[in-house]
């Protein structure tokens, strides 16, 4: 599915549009410069009953971004002048200065790779998705970033076990990069180096160290990424937002929670 954001348990589709709606009060700013993916975009959007404005730059969305709030921007990553990475740096400056709370952006990318990871997290963005993007993907996206998250314990085990479902094997690693031979090494690394960022983490958090730990996490995100989607990604990203609006010390439990997640999925990786 494209998109990258944790799976939040069991989901029952339900045929057409959602009844009742649950983003009534939601709008949604969609930035591409591509005339069809707005199209596309915006279909769905009225579909789902959404609120949305389509804007085809950096500077445009600025503008409208200036002029009322959105709860949801999605943005193309890469546009002719101001592309979705410089805009979303802006729009994270300006609400620094302005104490505003952050908007939400997704990038909306054709190609996704570590390079374009990177960029998505450097430049402030909350998480990803592919193109194209259809209607289920996209109802998925808003059920997540605009819908209350569930807090019961068997939502939480729905989403650790919808994870870990998603887990590469090791099948789909050999497929992927030819021969165990190659994935070995390659695994060995990436194990190592995720388990420094932990533990340098836990020093971050021990010390109350906000910047320390956020770079921590960004390389985490790099880490847990690397193989394809694992439902941690956003998790992560989300966490790097607060922990940098709010600091260590009131995220110490879901910093937890999110080592803890890390780790398991370093232990099924070493297993494999």
């Amino acid at each position: 599915m494209p998109g990258k954001f944790p799976s939040r348990g069991p989901r029952h589709a339900l045929p057409g549009a959602i009844k009742p709606n649950p983003w009534d009060h939601a709008r949604v700013l969609v930035v591409d410069d591509h005339s069809t993916y707005r199209l596309l975009l915006s279909t769905l959007l009225e579909k789902l009953g959404v609120a949305h404005q389509c804007c085809c730059d950096g500077e445009q969305a600025l503008h409208a971004l200036a002029l009322q709030r959105f709860d949801l921007v999605i943005s193309d990553c890469r546009m002719p002048g101001m592309d979705g990475y410089a805009m979303t740096r802006e729009l994270r400056r300006r609400e620094r200065v302005d104490r505003q709370l952050p908007t939400t952006v997704l990038g909306f990318t054709a190609s996704l790779g570590p390079e374009e990871i990177r960029k998505c997290v450097l430049s402030g963005m909350d998480g990803w998705l592919t193109k194209p993007i259809g209607f289920a993907q996209l109802r998925e996206v808003l059920r997540y970033w605009l819908a209350p998250q569930p807090t019961d314990a068997a939502h939480r085990e729905g989403a650790r076990v919808a994870r870990q479902s998603s887990f590469p094997s090791r099948a789909s690693l050999i497929a992927a990069f030819g021969s165990w031979d190659v994935v070995e090494p390659m695994l060995f690394s990436l194990i190592q180096e995720a388990h420094a960022d932990l533990a340098v983490l836990i020093h971050a958090q021990a010390t109350l160290d906000a910047r320390l730990a956020a770079q921590c996490l960004h390389r985490l995100v790099g880490s847990v990424a690397f193989l394809g989607e694992t439902g941690l990604e956003a998790q992560t990203l989300a966490l790097i937002g607060g922990v940098r609006s709010a600091g260590v010390a009131i995220n110490g439990a879901a910093v937890d929670a999110l080592r803890r997640e890390v780790e398991a999925y370093l232990n099924y990786l070493s297993c494999l």
